[in-house]
């Protein structure tokens, strides 16, 4: 109970002091979040008459490492721990930076499956092998089609992450965090292709995109201003020092 209060107590005074609330910041993370999936859903569902074919020579030089199955499944703690770290932090203007990055990049994904499907045939038929890792792989196999997987969403966002964490100040001195995220984010990026989720154009797809909205979103102040967040948390603190 002492915790909740103390919680409670910081973020009513961060509220007085202008910064926009938790509940604020939650709001448009959940409701993005179950309109993706609903439209991944149906995409996921849907019965298409032709697909893309997403296949290169290289895929198939690639190997099929299903240890690689550990930073593929721990991509979503990844980005969960990454926006919840964003969340808390007293100013929202790098947790927004970051949530309209991965949003905009899934968006992207979205409207592009829906007019342009793909599949990827690079699955292997049987497992090699026959261990925890293979068993893994298969249950990934079982409920994730290969279809819709341009560009890759797992690439995407992580790099959207070690971006985020890169640029928030208060990492600045806990540099084992950033080197983390990056070594994590090679891995997962990786993995795609060593479990034979994605195809190296998706990844290749992945890394376009976000050089785009980096530009877009860190090297303008395109989010801060459509969404006036710097007038929406400082107002209150410039008032109380005039």
């Amino acid at each position: 109970m002492k915790t909740v209060k103390k919680l409670h107590t910081a973020w009513s005074t961060r509220k007085e002091k202008g910064y926009i609330t938790l509940l604020e910041r939650l709001i448009p993370a959940l409701t993005y979040l179950f309109l993706y999936l609903k439209w991944f859903d149906l995409l996921e569902d849907a019965n298409r008459s032709s697909y893309v074919i997403v296949h290169t020579e290289l895929d198939d030089m690639i190997p099929f490492a299903e240890i690689f199955a550990i930073p593929y499944y721990l991509w979503f703690f990844y980005v969960i721990a990454t926006l919840t770290f964003l969340i808390l932090l007293p100013r929202s203007e790098d947790y927004y930076k970051a949530l309209f990055f991965m949003c905009a990049g899934m968006t992207v994904f979205l409207l592009f499956s829906t007019f342009v499907p793909t599949l990827q045939p690079l699955r292997p038929a049987v497992m090699p092998r026959d261990n925890v890792f293979t068993h893994m792989i298969a249950r990934l196999y079982m409920t994730d089609t290969p279809t819709n997987v341009f560009p890759s969403i797992h690439v995407y966002n992580s790099i959207a992450c070690v971006i985020a964490l890169n640029r928030v100040p208060q990492l600045d001195r806990h540099k084992w965090v950033r080197v983390s995220a990056g070594i994590l984010s090679a891995l997962v990026i990786l993995s795609t292709m060593l479990i034979k989720q994605h195809s190296v154009i998706d990844v290749a797809g992945a890394f376009v995109m976000a050089f785009v909205f980096y530009r877009i979103t860190y090297q303008s102040d395109f989010v801060v201003n459509a969404m006036h967040i710097r007038e929406r948390e400082f107002s209150l603190s410039a008032r109380s020092h005039s």
